[in-house]
């Protein structure tokens, strides 16, 4: 059969001609896209993998590169609408749509994978840029939406956009939680409240742990017992939250904790209890100036010494206390550029609360611990040696010695 011959078979049999037009082009837009695919995955990427930069790196995204290569047999399919006139408009129409449709993906592909890219620059370490992402998204696949719409109905993408207008109350509805978190995310950006790698505590919510993620709509908290609490970006600013990026960046952690003394084991220090202090080497030479002081204040005002209330005298609480802060500015783990103090608070029904204010150097939760524990171990232990006593409320072995007491006395 020749060309001839098939031209007019062609001309008496129009249907079925259109429709092997049609297996052909859906045929070469195969090829097309094959051979496409082949030079995107294969010679792109050999070619970006040897670049240096890592800005090109987003292209090798499988995503970009599949989406891309679906351009070019829709490229294809829109050259050819002619061979099918009766839906050529239409075909060329939903054609453009759909390389509208890719275009946008790739866009939003690609701003994802800037993210990517940015978040590994030293400069972007706690100051994420993925809400400002998603709100670019956002704007792009709505404008997106608007130009495939206009291209389909065959109307100005600025009709649309009129006409969108009378939906403002209802499109304000919607996108509400996404207008109010990017302004929270605009506030705390500026005020520097948030960081991703902070630690926050949020009662409201349950939350406390290091923050993981800071996105437009959510920020991801990852607690210490390893769960994920969500907190939506707009509830935060509402709420009140803990931020402790200050004491870690300052290398300091508080430790602010009351030791309860027996006020009836409160006294005046004897000449025997100042000779037992005065061995110990941390405040042998506190013990030293003060009872010259003492003794220095009492002769100049000649006041009698035998007996006990007159004058001043050294006490073992205050003793007890001199040496509890000498112990703690000596300490290795004991923050030198921060307050540390003891001192005595109000007493109460519990005895006299002698608190201990101080930062440890070591921000870390379990070795902050351990050295706090150290220290408080230390302090409980050298109690008795200033004839002090804990205030404890009475157990059950204390009323058993209370009870033996009582039958041996009667016996």
């Amino acid at each position: 059969m020749g060309f001839e011959t098939l031209s007019n078979w062609f001309l008496k049999n129009p249907v079925l001609g259109q429709i092997v037009s049609i297996c052909g082009v859906t045929l070469l837009a195969f090829a097309v896209f094959s051979i496409t695919k082949k030079f995107l995955f294969h010679w792109l990427s050999r070619l970006i993998q040897k670049s240096k930069t890592e800005w090109d790196d987003l292209l090798l995204d499988k995503a970009v590169l599949r989406r891309i290569a679906y351009i070019a047999p829709i490229l294809v399919v829109y050259n050819f609408a002619y061979i099918v006139p009766s839906i050529e408009q239409i075909v060329q129409r939903i054609s453009i749509a759909l390389m509208s449709l890719f275009v946008v993906m790739i866009i939003g592909t690609a701003l994802s994978a800037l993210n990517a890219i940015y978040d590994k620059l030293q400069y972007a370490k706690g100051k994420p840029i993925k809400g400002y992402i998603q709100i670019v998204k956002i704007i792009i696949y709505i404008s997106g939406v608007i130009i495939i719409i206009g291209i389909l109905t065959g109307r100005s993408p600025w009709f649309l956009i009129s006409s969108i207008g009378a939906l403002t109350a209802v499109i304000l509805l919607i996108f509400r939680d996404t207008i109010l978190s990017l302004v929270a995310s605009m506030q705390m950006s500026s005020n520097d409240l948030v960081r991703v790698g902070d630690w926050i505590e949020v009662p409201a919510f349950g939350a406390d742990g290091d923050v993981i993620d800071i996105a437009l709509h959510t920020i991801k908290v990852q607690n210490w017992d390893k769960t994920i609490t969500t907190i939506p970006t707009h509830k935060l600013i509402d709420v009140s939250f803990k931020n402790w990026r200050g004491m870690q960046l300052t290398g300091g952690r508080r430790v602010k904790r009351a030791l309860y003394i027996d006020q009836a084991s409160i006294k005046f220090c004897t000449d025997e209890m100042i000779q037992h202090f005065s061995k110990l080497s941390l405040i042998s030479e506190y013990i030293k100036c003060k009872n010259e002081e003492i003794l220095q204040y009492n002769r100049d005002r000649g006041i009698d010494n035998n007996q006990i209330f007159n004058g001043r005298r050294l006490t073992n609480i205050g003793t007890f206390r001199a040496y509890v802060e000498a112990y703690l500015r000596q300490h290795d783990k004991v923050h030198k550029g921060l307050t540390c103090m003891v001192r005595q608070l109000a007493p109460g029904p519990s005895g006299l609360p002698l608190e201990i204010y101080l930062f440890i150097n070591d921000t870390v939760w379990t070795s902050y611990e351990g050295i706090q524990s150290d220290i408080f171990d230390h302090i409980l232990a050298v109690v008795p040696e200033f004839e002090l006593r804990i205030f404890q409320n009475p157990t059950g072995k204390d009323f058993q010695k209370i009870t033996s007491y009582h039958s041996s006395f009667n016996m």
